[in-house]
């Protein structure tokens, strides 16, 4: 177990996610965001089917026969924009959610809207999603985040305040 920094709570390997945990939060959320869109796709169809909605039906038909680099340019955009909302709200993605990982600071502390916009940017960097074989993934490095499991940080950061606190009634 690495010893906290007493001045300021700082982040140690042993609170770092696992890469499998890793791994296992970019397929769950890649997995969603697709079934996400499907599943809008499935519901757009349906409400031009049912309605009859001319411009629609002709959105639906012009997106079947996309030209595959706009598709994959659309996507990119997509997928950066679901992890700036979630990230941002909750510091956390649906992957983070069900594998109970968290993003935070090297302090512990919520990084702030523009360091997720950082963080989610960097995803469009190409092979970023081998980056996780390293020590940390670029997206990590580049907007110096840390991905948490969220337990031993709770924990962790428990020990840290009654620590603190421990030094202010002895005073």
């Amino acid at each position: 177990m690495e010893v906290l920094n007493l001045k300021e709570f700082k982040v140690t390997d042993e609170m770092l996610a696992s890469k499998g945990k890793r791994l296992l939060n970019y397929i769950i959320d890649l997995c969603f965001f697709y079934l996400l869109f499907f599943l809008l796709g499935v519901i757009l169809y349906l409400i031009a089917e049912l309605t009859a909605i001319e411009g629609l039906i002709n959105f639906l038909v012009e997106m079947e026969n996309i030209d595959p680099l706009v598709d994959r340019l659309i996507t990119t955009i997509l997928i950066v924009v679901y992890y700036i909302i979630l990230e941002s709200l909750s510091q956390k993605s649906i992957g983070k959610l069900i594998t109970n990982t968290i993003v935070v600071l090297e302090n512990g502390k919520k990084p702030p809207f523009g360091v997720f916009i950082k963080r989610s940017l960097c995803r469009i960097i190409p092979f970023e999603q081998l980056s996780f074989l390293g020590k940390k993934g670029w997206h990590d490095s580049i907007s110096k985040t840390f991905v948490v499991d969220s337990k031993i940080f709770e924990e962790q950061k428990r020990h840290y305040k009654n620590y603190q606190e421990l030094g202010v009634n002895q005073d």
